[in-house]
């Protein structure tokens, strides 16, 4: 058989020719009668099911406008973009947060330079300054729109393309640590968060200075294109086109976006509009159909009634009129229909003009959310209002954890306030408003006797800012002192317990202020001498009676030993070796409370907080230590010594060198080392110099 298949291979090949063509065409044919078959039940189906929910369309293949300037973004911009595409990260909307922080920031630079030159806001339409949002739910798409300042196109190119902001790093470095996308936002850098849920994203901008209108696209895979835009006008500000993946198409739902908005930007000072569709009931003339098939109907109901009442009396001539009245009929009906408008969804009036009795505790935490762009709670607040030669609306907040670089850029660092002039944002850069040491502090100012239309520089030497830090640094001390006032009452019943130092206490709030604040409470005390003695009772410390306990100065003076007439304190490494130090000696051996500090920062504080109470400061490392309880006897006994070892302390000194020591004495203040090494009154302690 193989021979005779071999021998015919050629001839049945020919022969097949045809055949083969014809089964190939049936099969096609087949193929899509099949195709058809399965599809029109399908589509049925979906009819039947989800007809309101488009099909995906997918934006990985999108590509950039044809002649485009293409870029490469810079390296750690591309590192960044990396982390956030590849995240698990599930709390996916904090992107419109974020966008609308910017937008709201662009709105804010144009009303600003609008106050010397209205001509920048443009006229009409333009001149309103909102954020709309509109969703193309056939086309998976998500739009920002604000009326902002809007960039150029090397803004554009700057801002989000190549030159890595210096949060970038900073943002990197913490996620590298584990940190928490949501902070995305404290580091400048948020919105590179859109990629959570875009697969191409394309920024429309118009900015005065420029005719033309620019377009920037991206879809984070390295690159970037800028061309010229030839869509729809804009104007003036920004429109972020978000391409969205499969897994985002929530964001299309107009509830959804109603609710982040107001979870996320309720209290944006700018009206949000969120382009909404809603069914309403209209009042439309029938037809003449409708008018009529009603006419025929009623005629048919007369004759039954007429039939009915041949047997009954005729009413009175007026039970005619009425019948006559009642018998007019409608000439329209109410039909529902949609329709698409754009909704406020964050008119909520601006928390600070409102009265503190008026505000929740709920609506102070979400406005410092939005404003601080942090998940955490604050651990306290004050809203007040200054009145007087200058008025101002404050509200002040705490943040549960400080800025990254709060002591690494100390003295560059501007106030975290946002200043407004009667509702109007002007800058949250004013070094004037608060001192270096409160810059943790986040809040507004909200100033009616401030002027509006004056250079930024011009307004940072104006009289009354002087006179709104000053109320404001009362505030914010104040807030800080009920903080620590919290549960006092509590402590100081714990403390009379003589077990209260084995009884590790639950951290109170201020604790937790003190852990993370307290060295800018210390810089405080060095920096600004008119609040020294408020700063001071801000205080707190642990002690050789209170070693697990904090303890405030005013407790400490409150427990001093009768007669004694100093503040012992200690400056050391550690609480540990603090506890064995020979310094110590005789001041435990009398009962003397001494005071342990242990953070570098504590001695240049204490050359700066000289008393207490009219209690001066003792350092127990220097050769001043007295004791104030030593009797006549007890000092001529000691003089008495001294004179006798008199020759040994100067043979001692004399073979020591001199550049290294400057004394050696006999000592009361020692009770089981034989020798001790101090500092003399005003120079160097040992631990200060290390």
């Amino acid at each position: 058989r193989a021979s005779t298949s071999r021998a015919r291979e050629p001839t049945a090949h020919k022969s097949y020719g045809e055949p083969m063509k014809f089964s190939k065409s049936l099969a096609l044919v087949f193929g899509l009668l099949l195709v058809a078959g399965a599809a029109v039940p399908a589509v049925h189906a979906q009819d039947a099911t989800d007809a309101d929910e488009p099909a995906f369309i997918g934006h990985k293949d999108k590509t950039f406008n044809s002649g485009a300037e293409v870029s490469e973004f810079q390296a750690e911009v591309s590192r960044l973009m990396d982390i956030i595409i590849n995240s698990l990260y599930s709390n996916k909307d904090i992107f419109l947060r974020e966008l609308i922080s910017n937008g709201s920031d662009s709105l804010d630079k144009i009303r600003f330079l609008s106050l010397t030159d209205e001509s920048v806001l443009g006229t009409g339409y333009d001149a309103n300054l909102d954020i709309r949002i509109k969703v193309d739910k056939e086309n998976g798409v998500l739009s920002i729109r604000d009326r902002g300042v809007g960039m150029t196109k090397a803004e554009l190119k700057e801002n989000l393309g190549t030159i890595a902001k210096s949060g970038t790093s900073a943002f990197l470095e913490q996620m590298q640590k584990g940190g928490d996308m949501n902070l995305i936002g404290q580091f400048g850098v948020g919105f590179y968060s859109v990629y959570l849920v875009a697969d191409f994203v394309e920024v429309r901008s118009k900015h005065n200075s420029e005719d033309k209108q620019w377009i920037w696209q991206s879809k984070a895979d390295g690159a970037f294109a800028i061309s010229e835009d030839e869509g729809e006008p804009l104007g003036r500000g920004v429109e972020i086109n978000i391409y969205l993946k499969e897994e985002a198409q929530e964001y299309l739902e107009e509830d959804k976006l109603k609710e982040l908005v107001g979870k996320y930007s309720e209290f944006i000072n700018f009206p949000i509009y969120l382009w909404n569709s809603e069914e309403v009931e209209e009042e439309v003339p029938l037809s003449d159909e409708e008018l009529a098939e009603q006419a025929s109907k009623a005629e048919e109901e007369e004759e039954d009634v007429e039939e009915t009442d041949e047997d009954e009396s005729a009413d009175d001539e007026d039970d005619e009129v009425e019948d006559e009245d009642e018998e007019e009929l409608p000439t329209t009906k109410k039909v529902k229909k949609t329709v698409w408008d754009w909704k406020n969804v964050n008119d909520n009036k601006a928390i600070w003009l409102r009265s503190s009795t008026e505000v929740e505790d709920d609506e102070y935490s979400k406005f410092y959310k939005a404003l601080s762009k942090d998940d955490k709670e604050p651990l306290s607040y004050t809203h007040f209002k200054a009145e007087g030669d200058v008025e101002f609306k404050s509200i002040l907040f705490i943040p549960e954890k400080p800025p990254q670089d709060l002591f690494d850029n100390y003295y560059n660092k501007a106030a975290a306030l946002k200043l407004y002039v009667r509702r109007v944002f002007i800058s949250d850069e004013f070094d004037e408003l608060l001192p270096k040491y409160l810059s943790f502090i986040k809040g507004i100012v909200d100033s009616d006797t401030l002027p509006l239309n004056v250079s930024r520089e011009t307004l940072q030497q104006h009289t009354s800012l002087k006179v709104i830090k000053k109320k404001l640094v009362r505030k914010a001390l104040d807030m800080i002192r009920k903080l620590a006032e919290e549960g006092q009452d509590d402590d100081d019943e714990e403390a009379a317990d003589a077990d209260a130092d084995d009884s590790a206490d639950e951290e109170t709030r201020y604790d937790k202020f003190w852990k993370t604040y307290g060295k800018a409470i210390k810089l405080g005390i060095i920096e600004d001498a008119s609040n020294r003695t408020r700063l001071a009772k801000l205080m707190r410390f642990y002690t050789s009676k209170s070693p697990t306990k904090l303890v405030s100065l005013e407790q400490y003076v409150e427990r001093m030993k009768p007669g004694q007439k100093s503040i012992y304190y200690l400056a050391g490494e550690s609480r540990e070796a603090l506890e064995k130090s020979p310094f110590l000696e005789k001041l435990l051996q009398k009962d003397l409370e001494v005071i342990y500090f242990t953070d570098p920062i504590d001695e240049y504080t204490m050359q700066n907080l000289t008393e207490f109470d009219d209690f001066k400061f003792s350092n127990a490392s220097k050769d001043d230590l007295k004791f104030g309880d030593d009797t006549e006897a007890a000092k001529a006994r000691l003089k008495k010594i001294k004179e006798e070892f008199k020759d040994f302390t100067k043979w001692w000194k004399e073979i020591l060198p001199s550049e290294e020591v400057e004394a050696v004495k006999i000592s009361n203040r020692l009770v089981t080392t034989p020798c001790s090494v101090v500092t003399s009154k005003y120079g160097w302690s040992a631990n200060m110099e290390r």
